[in-house]
């Protein structure tokens, strides 16, 4: 089953391509979403990480949760349900 994490606190620079490197440490990275700014296109700090297993998803908790990346100590945790507006 699939397990979705937050990361917060990423550097406006830090890319999807450096976040699947990083989390790939941990275990198997599904799929990679850093949110942009719809209008400037710019990152907007956070993303999303998407891991196949529950074990993984805890590894990478306990290895990048207040990781320095780009100057930027990482909030790394388990993503809660969006809430609709």
């Amino acid at each position: 089953m699939d397990v979705k994490l937050y990361v917060g606190n990423m550097s406006k620079s830090t890319t999807s391509d450096e976040l699947n490197t990083l989390f790939t440490q941990a275990g198997t990275v599904t799929n990679v979403d850093v949110i942009k700014d719809r209008d400037s296109g710019l990152s907007k700090g956070f993303g999303f990480i998407t891991m196949t297993a529950q074990a993984d998803a805890d590894k990478a908790i306990s290895m990048f949760n207040a990781y320095s990346l780009g100057g930027n100590e990482l909030k790394v945790n388990i993503a809660k349900p969006r809430v609709e507006r």
